[in-house]
């Protein structure tokens, strides 16, 4: 019995060997048909079949495929139905996965026999497919959206209302389209390197879309009077006066929707000829100077006024340095470019508002119009407050050589002031509120005057230095007048001469400032002579006991 059992142990081991060496010679046969060098059949890199070919050649071949990917088209949709056409190329179109050739030229030639057999049989029953990876240079794309997609953008146009002769007329606005450039980066970026099918494609640009703001129906509702003031610059040089209506003109038609915040000197500016300005007097340093847009601050005072009166919420607002005439202290609004004055207000109502700017008799007049939200009892009025003021306590003169005798320029005196507005609100007739909305604090500035000294007539000289010694700006301008009328009157009997009259006048007049020197000089010695004596009698004294 034992022997059968070692007979039957014997009989299995061997078959078990027989397989083993079957197996193994097979598989060695496998292996061995699949070659050193080239690629096995059923290995692909993406839609490329790779078999056949040695690691370089595969690689060739995929640069090759990926050369005439840089030339498809690729088309986007950009704003307003335009579309941009550029290669794939274009976007720094790049292959990243190179070592995948060097693994699949690997594939059923490395690693245990048991390994690479297996690999030789799993392509039996499928392919190997590696994934052909590609790369795009997000700059390059960025550039293409910035440069060539966006300049299609359509800017959002707002639903306007303008004010002509009495009547108000809508114009209805535009959808805005813009290109969202980090999106359609993403978008683009994503297709090209995933879902590509490796053909011509479209793709459609991330568009960021902006309804214009109001609509007919709400602008047609816009027909109260929120405000209105009037200011009168009839006293105004020509050039002012252009100025005033120049700034008028800027600002009228401005349409606010609700949140909006206005800028008086972005609307106004810049202060140039080119913009329809022109030289005339404003202040700088306490002092009445010619600028480019003299008188502008007319402008923004007479609109702050309107904006108090339709209670918008004013955001800044800056009074003048000195005090000025067209309004009350504390209610005006000064714009100063350099030194960064301002006025700014929001429109702190549910509704738009139109400003609208008249400029007719040398009266300026802004009105603002909107949907009257308040009560039909409710009434705003503005009290202007003095707290302190200071009178100038002297005069400033001037002389000047660069300036004939008889020539004076006077510069009005301004009184300081501390004032605060008071913004009063009554409810049927009843006060229910009373607030200070505004301090100011006005410069005092003295009379000053500058007069011409320059003359070669040594009378004239001796009269006009004496009034500037005076301290008095009238002494210096009923002098600067008389010798002004002399002159006159001299130059008029100099043109009714004859030749030789003249020549005679002229010659007595030689005299004349000869004998006056003279004169002079004998004086000076009389003066000297009485000094000596004196300090000879004060030496003599100090010698006697």
């Amino acid at each position: 019995m034992k022997k059968v059992r070692r007979r039957v142990v014997f009989a299995v081991m061997a078959m078990v060997l027989s397989a083993v060496l079957a197996v193994t010679f097979k598989m060695s046969d496998a292996v061995a048909a699949s070659g050193d060098d080239v690629i096995l059949e059923g290995v692909y890199m993406g839609e490329i079949s790779l078999a056949g070919m040695t690691a370089d050649e595969a690689k060739a071949a995929v640069r090759a495929f990926v050369e005439e990917l840089k030339m498809k088209k690729i088309t986007f949709g950009a704003p307003n139905d335009h579309y941009v056409i550029v290669n794939a190329g274009d976007f720094g179109l790049t292959w990243v996965n190179e070592a995948d050739i060097d693994a699949a030229a690997a594939l059923g030639k490395k690693g245990n026999i048991v390994k690479r057999y297996k690999a030789i049989e799993d392509l039996k029953h499928g392919n190997k497919v590696y994934d052909l990876r590609l790369s795009l240079d997000r700059e390059l794309i960025k550039a293409v959206l910035e440069e060539q997609c966006a300049e299609y953008d359509v800017m959002p146009v707002n639903n306007t209302i303008t004010r002509v002769d009495g009547e108000f007329v809508i114009e209805e606005g535009q959808t805005g389209q813009r290109v969202n450039v980090e999106e359609s980066l993403n978008k683009t970026y994503d297709y090209i390197t995933v879902g590509w099918d490796y053909q011509d494609a479209s793709i459609d640009l991330a568009i960021d879309v902006t309804e214009p703001k109001g609509s007919v129906e709400e602008l047609q509702k816009m027909t109260d009077v929120l405000g209105t003031f009037t200011t009168s610059y009839s006293t105004s040089s020509s050039a002012r006066c252009k100025n005033v209506e120049n700034g008028c003109r800027l600002i009228n038609g401005t349409l606010l929707y609700p949140g909006d915040e206005f800028s008086t000197y972005d609307a106004i500016k810049p202060f140039t000829e080119a913009n329809g300005y022109y030289p005339a007097g404003s202040y700088q340093n306490g002092k009445v100077v010619d600028s480019l847009g003299g008188g502008i601050c007319q402008v923004s005072t007479t609109l702050y006024n309107a904006v108090l009166l339709s209670e918008l919420e004013v955001t800044e607002r800056n009074n003048h340095s000195m005090i000025i005439a067209y309004v009350k202290p504390s209610m005006d609004a000064a714009i100063a470019e350099a030194a960064g004055k301002d006025f700014r207000f929001v429109n702190s109502w549910d509704n738009p508002v139109y400003i609208e700017g008249i400029t007719e008799g040398k009266q300026i007049t802004f009105t603002i119009y909107g949907v009257e939200q308040r009560d039909p009892g409710r009434v705003v009025r503005y009290e202007s407050e003095t707290l302190s003021t200071t009178r100038p306590d002297h005069e400033i003169i001037t002389p000047t050589t660069s300036q004939g005798v008889g020539y004076i320029s006077v510069e009005s005196a301004h009184i300081g002031y501390t004032a605060q507005l008071w913004k009063v609100v009554e409810e049927n007739g009843v006060e229910v509120s009373r607030e200070v909305i505004n301090k100011s604090s006005y410069k005092v500035s003295p009379r000053s005057a500058t007069v011409g000294v320059n003359t070669d007539n040594p009378n004239y000289a001796a009269r006009i230095n004496a009034a500037v010694a005076s301290g008095s700006i009238d002494t210096c301008k009923a002098e600067a007048a008389a010798i002004k009328a002399e002159m006159a009157a001299a130059a008029e009997q100099q043109a009714a001469m004859t030749d030789e009259e003249r020549a005679a006048a002229e010659q007595q007049a030689a005299l004349d400032a000869y004998y006056q020197a003279l004169q002079q000089q004998q004086q000076q010695l009389l003066e000297q002579q009485a000094q000596q004596q004196l300090l000879e009698q004060q030496a003599q004294q100090q010698q006697q006991p």
